[in-house]
């Protein structure tokens, strides 16, 4: 594997007005990106269950999730990203967005998450708290120990299980019975699929991580390290993706988009054994594919009543 090193960071902020330094902050794309990992899960969950209220209140719930955590993200590792070369491009660091206004959009994304998880159901209200924790909590954990991209890989696991939640939760006759109805192959193949880009992405940070004391798997195991961890992610990853098919009785739409999905991240470990560390931006932004890939997948098969493969 060549070796080199790269200075670039999806975060970063260049030339725009406040708006756009404001979207760069919260990454309104990352929404856009979590989106079908929700509705995926709300039709794995209950298909019948879902109506245009439902849609909409899982959209705002998941806006405001996402736009509360990735804003205290970079008020809680303002410090780091100041430090690090790589990093000191982000909105916070450049002044481009005040920290008044980043705190603002903590408080008004956790608002807008708190009252639509109220207006979808009981159950959805009664999760709340401890999503918007673990999503909260993220950007703590490379102070405690060394495995945050698994930390990382839940909190998008866990949009799956909203998803579900928001879907099922009002027709439930009890908390054991949603979680229950949850997809649980499918929340576990999107935390380990995060956790292992993330992993990989990571290495960009190596040799920094090691300097401030921050736990990563790149600065725990090294480099071989890291891509091997980020393979075995990887690989339980799509086992459980392809599983999921027969499991939740999904048909073919489904089956095509969890291949593709599969070929997809195996061609994201060909160009790092093939490019290095220079190939990480190309290898980290096709995962913005496969997420849509995987999720709209699963909708169609759903929506268009495919007879599942189990029946062919």
């Amino acid at each position: 594997m060549v070796q080199r090193s790269s200075g670039w960071d999806p975060g970063r902020v260049s030339r725009g007005s406040r708006l756009h330094a404001v979207m760069r902050l919260v990454r309104i794309e990352h929404t856009l990106f979590s989106l079908p990992f929700a509705y995926a899960g709300a039709v794995l969950a209950c298909l019948e269950c879902i109506d245009a209220r439902v849609v909409v209140l899982i959209a705002l719930a998941l806006l405001g999730l996402r736009t509360a955590a990735m804003a205290y993200n970079n008020i809680a590792d303002l410090d780091i990203d100041r430090a690090n070369p790589r990093t000191r491009n982000r909105p916070l660091v450049t002044g481009a967005v005040s920290l008044r206004d980043a705190w603002a959009a903590v408080v008004v994304g956790s608002v807008l998450y708190f009252v639509s998880a109220a207006l979808l159901n009981r159950y959805a209200l009664m999760l709340a708290p401890l999503l918007w924790l673990m999503a909260m909590a993220y950007p703590h954990a490379k102070r405690l120990h060394w495995l945050p991209h698994l930390h990382l890989g839940l909190v998008l696991g866990t949009v799956v299980l909203g998803g579900a939640v928001a879907a099922y939760g009002a027709q439930a006759s009890s908390l054991a019975d949603v979680l229950a109805r949850a997809p649980w192959l499918y929340v576990a193949a999107v935390s380990l699929w995060v956790a292992g880009f993330d992993t990989f992405y990571a290495i960009l940070d190596m040799e920094f991580d090691r300097r401030m004391n921050l736990g990563s798997i790149p600065a725990r195991l090294g480099l071989r390290g890291a891509l091997w961890a980020s393979r075995l992610m990887h690989a339980a990853s799509i086992v459980l993706l392809l599983a999921s098919v027969p499991v939740y009785g999904l048909g073919l739409v489904a089956l095509a988009s969890m291949i593709l999905a599969s070929l997809l991240i195996l061609y994201q470990h060909v160009l790092l054994a093939r490019h290095g560390l220079e190939a990480i931006p190309r290898a980290f932004n096709i995962n913005l594919a496969v997420g849509i890939i995987v999720g709209v997948g699963i909708i169609v098969d759903r929506l268009a009543a495919f007879p599942p493969l189990t029946s062919l």
